[in-house]
């Protein structure tokens, strides 16, 4: 069944009226993770922009249509953990165990959960919607936010000029736990994503899986909301984002791109870059070419 199908016949998880921002990324990861999931899930959604807008609903009523829980912005990963363990006991392996959290509960404040539940292998998805920054509470800059990249924590001035240490890439760090799945993903490649997010659900049952989803935000990086696609576009075309996947059988290179469009480009019409030095612009481009070459290399193509 191709994905088109997939989504066709799978009901919504979510309700049809949320309170995301229009063109908001992280909506669509939410939503079409939770679809492929099916209504025998549980999902935990920590602190952030899906909690708030997703998942909180109105009044006594959950925006969700399967059991979901909100715990602490750090311990989303340690909460599935005892959830999954639950349900091994009753012997219950039919049901999908998922967290979707934001960067900053997964890179961050999260981090040390998210990578005691990796080393130990409990069964559960965890879907990482990277959308470079804490925008449910004004965007502060995370550790996965790029270089050079303005937020209200790293103002443009004489004196700052945007986000002056690297991108942490998470994704890489969590695939050396030596976990049963890694994949990264973007809404602008949806077949792909959701072929990620079936492997992901099946490694769960015997294992920890993490998928990593670029998720473009137009209210905090200042873009028009009809260009989130094509900003998560550009991202792979410019080998700032990567494809890639790694499972029991080795490393994948999903999208081959040895002739990439230049990181201006990319961050071109993109608020948040506005200001970039050109240091800063080199700096970025480097980490891009080197991340490819890395993934590329783990892929064991020729270089």
């Amino acid at each position: 069944m191709n994905y088109l199908d997939i989504l066709k016949n799978s009901p919504d998880m979510v309700s049809p009226g949320v309170s995301a921002c229009q063109g908001c990324g992280g909506e669509l990861v939410l939503r079409r993770v939770l679809q492929v999931a099916g209504k025998d899930t549980i999902v935990c959604v920590p602190p952030g922009c899906m909690a708030g807008s997703g998942v909180v609903g109105w009044n006594f009523d959950s925006g969700m249509k399967i059991p979901v829980h909100i715990p602490l912005l750090d311990n989303a990963a340690s909460f599935l953990s005892g959830v999954t363990h639950m349900y091994q006991r009753m012997g219950r392996e039919d049901v999908n165990i998922v967290a979707v959290a934001g960067d900053g509960a997964s890179a961050d404040c999260g981090f040390q959960s998210l990578s005691g539940a990796a080393e130990r292998g409990e069964h559960i998805l965890y879907v990482c919607y990277d959308n470079e920054g804490y925008m449910n509470t004004g965007y502060q800059r995370s550790s996965t936010t790029t270089e050079g990249s303005r937020t209200s924590t790293t103002p443009l001035g004489s004196k700052l000029s945007g986000k002056q240490q690297a991108q942490k890439y998470v994704p890489l760090i969590l695939a050396m736990h030596g976990i049963a799945y890694c994949a990264t993903a973007t809404p602008a490649n949806m077949a792909d994503l959701i072929s990620k997010v079936q492997k992901g659900l099946a490694a769960s049952k015997h294992g920890f899986a993490y998928l990593h989803v670029f998720s473009p935000c137009p209210t905090g990086w200042s873009f028009a909301p009809e260009r989130t696609i094509e900003v998560a576009r550009r991202a792979v075309k410019s080998n700032m984002f990567p494809l890639w996947e790694k499972d029991s059988e080795g490393w994948t290179l999903n999208y081959k791109n040895d002739k990439p469009i230049p990181v201006t480009e990319f961050i071109e019409g993109i608020g948040k870059f506005s200001r970039m030095s050109e240091q800063q612009i080199e700096d970025v481009q480097r980490a891009a070419n080197e991340r490819y070459a890395t993934v590329k290399a783990l892929a064991g193509m020729q270089l």
